[in-house]
């Protein structure tokens, strides 16, 4: 793809929906300088790596578009899939000597009386106790026909099923001091470095606190969520089931 290519592909669909560079940053949360980079294909603009992924995603859903197809065009662009891997340098594996391979073989045939030990073992016991519930069952007065067994309770509706966990992801592009609570107990609160990602798991809420909010981006259950605003003057956010049903949904209002 030539140069240009990519950041009039983003101008003319976000045009075509007659949408603003400033409405686009209120609902995806991306400052403006970093949009007009992605149109302009000012790459040294932007924070790269994982950081220029969440803001093309951020956008993508929000314009309606194919994430995937639209990070296709990105790496195409900037060039990510041109990184060629140098080869491995060539190292030939020695032939062990016949005293490691004796000592492998020991090691092995340990392993196997271990577990056939083990096994007569765990066999043995299991055997005894299901002899002892025999005993102590046997040794029960069954209960008089003339007393009514008392009747099933069912607590709670039975289709209930409990709502998946919440797992979350913070990078970090520069160094900044963030905070992060889960179903209200303290997970983290120190300095995070620029580059760094930390992750953390909760069962119903994420509250974050970031010092510098522009440089914090958050992927909630693998699903990016839109970087916190610079102009929120707490800096704080709180993440939920509510946010994935909305980003399923296509809403990206948190």
């Amino acid at each position: 793809m030539s140069k240009g290519s990519f950041g009039e592909l983003l101008k003319r669909e976000r045009e075509m929906r007659e949408i603003s560079l400033n409405e686009l940053t209120v609902a995806t949360r991306v400052p403006l300088r970093l949009l007009e980079a992605l149109e302009k294909e000012d790459w040294e603009k932007l924070p790269g790596g994982v950081f220029n992924r969440g803001f093309i995603r951020a956008i993508a859903q929000f314009l309606g578009l194919s994430e995937e197809k639209l990070l296709a065009e990105y790496d195409l662009a900037s060039g990510q899939d041109q990184a060629a891997t140098p080869p491995r340098p060539y190292n030939p594996i020695p032939s062990p000597s016949k005293w490691l391979m004796a000592g492998a073989v020991l090691a092995i045939l340990l392993v196997v009386a271990a577990a056939i030990v083990g096994g007569v073992y765990g066999w043995r016991r299991f055997a005894a106790q299901r002899a002892a519930k025999k005993a102590l069952a046997a040794s029960v007065q069954p209960q008089s026909q003339g007393t009514p067994a008392l009747p099933n309770l069912v607590i709670g509706d039975a289709t209930t099923r409990p709502s998946p966990g919440l797992d979350l992801s913070i990078s970090a592009s520069t160094a900044t001091r963030i905070r992060v609570k889960g179903d209200g107990k303290l997970l983290l609160d120190g300095d995070v470095a620029a580059g760094e990602t930390r992750r953390f798991s909760a069962a119903q809420q994420f509250e974050v606190t970031a010092a510098n909010p522009a440089g914090v981006l958050l992927e909630l259950n693998g699903q990016a969520i839109p970087p916190l605003s610079a102009a929120r003057a707490s800096g704080t956010i709180v993440l939920s089931q509510k946010n994935l049903r909305q980003a399923h949904s296509g809403n990206s209002e948190p």
